[in-house]
């Protein structure tokens, strides 16, 4: 019943980064047109209103005053410095640079959840992050000739994803506990919620200003999918694998973002698969398997108490 559980966590996990690795280069081009701040209220709010409308044919859950504040807090790091950091970042940079910074994720869940949930830093969990990074980086570089970087502010574009990766970092470690007592539904309804009321106010303007009629319907169905797939769905599918599997094991799913774009690049006709690729992806998920076969702080107490058991019926 346990494997069941942690290969749906898995699956989960896996969608939603496939989601996410698509809206790197349809949010890209959304934002041609779109203010970054546009975009990202579109998510929220859009976002919010999914959930709420799923909610009505769902079991209502009571959540209590103290928890809600945390879920206010979840949504800063998961939504509003995360997702909404990235967009603004992803507007100054290149999507490629973008996916370059995405592969910092599970080292820096990992040292995160070192000192606040004294994870062990075990030589699998090294092996495996060095060994997806490896993967991730060597896709990365080698579509980087066909997605060349431009404008005057990337480094800021980097150094905001940079952030956004150690936003939601600190979501998938912190807040597990409170992720763990309320369904999914229950808990993105309020966190999308929240976002959206932290970005209402500033964007506004921009909103208002768009010419709508005149928008192309290409457009209408990259918006869509960003806000339906790469959003709505995607954060109901995380907090059903946190549920199962370790913060790390989850930020260890952000390398599968690189290789959704690369095989993309691949469909539409603007890269060739190559060895080098069937390494990278090799590595990538050779990397995410050591990962899971690490050892837990949970299970390493459990393995001590049962050693001392031992030693004491001797």
């Amino acid at each position: 019943m346990k494997n069941n559980k942690n290969l749906q966590g898995h699956l989960f996990a896996l969608t939603a980064n496939v989601m996410w690795g698509l809206m790197s280069p349809i949010g890209k081009s959304a934002l041609q047109e779109f203010s970054a701040i546009s975009v990202t209220t579109f998510r929220m709010v859009g976002a919010a209103a999914a959930f709420w409308i799923l909610s009505i044919f769902c079991k209502q859950e009571h959540v209590n005053h103290q928890d809600m504040l945390k879920i206010f807090f979840a949504s800063l790091f998961a939504l509003v410095f995360n997702q909404g950091v990235f967009i603004f970042g992803l507007s100054m940079t290149s999507p490629i640079d973008a996916s370059i910074v995405s592969t910092t994720a599970p080292i820096i869940t990992m040292i995160i959840a070192a000192f606040y949930l004294k994870e062990p830093i075990t030589n699998k969990k090294v092996s495996g992050i060095f060994l997806g990074a490896v993967g991730a980086l060597m896709l990365i570089i080698s579509g980087q000739s066909t997605n060349v970087s431009s404008g005057e502010n990337k480094i800021a574009g980097d150094l905001l994803c940079l952030f956004a990766q150690a936003s939601v970092a600190t979501y998938f470690v912190i807040f597990k506990d409170l992720i763990s007592r309320y369904s999914p539904i229950t808990l993105m309804k309020w966190m999308f919620m929240y976002a959206s009321m932290c970005y209402i106010p500033f964007s506004y303007h921009d909103i208002a200003t768009i010419q709508y009629e005149e928008l192309p319907v290409s457009l209408y169905s990259e918006i869509a999918f960003v806000v339906l797939a790469a959003t709505f769905l995607s954060y109901m599918f995380i907090p059903i694998a946190q549920k199962t599997l370790r913060p790390t094991v989850i930020s260890m799913y952000n390398y599968v973002q690189p290789i959704v774009a690369s095989l993309i690049a691949i469909i539409v006709g603007l890269d060739t698969f190559t060895l080098v690729k069937a390494i990278a992806i090799t590595l990538v998920f050779v990397g995410v398997y050591v990962v899971t076969q690490s050892k837990s702080k949970a299970q390493m107490d459990a393995e001590k108490i049962q050693k001392e058991k031992e030693r004491e019926s001797i």
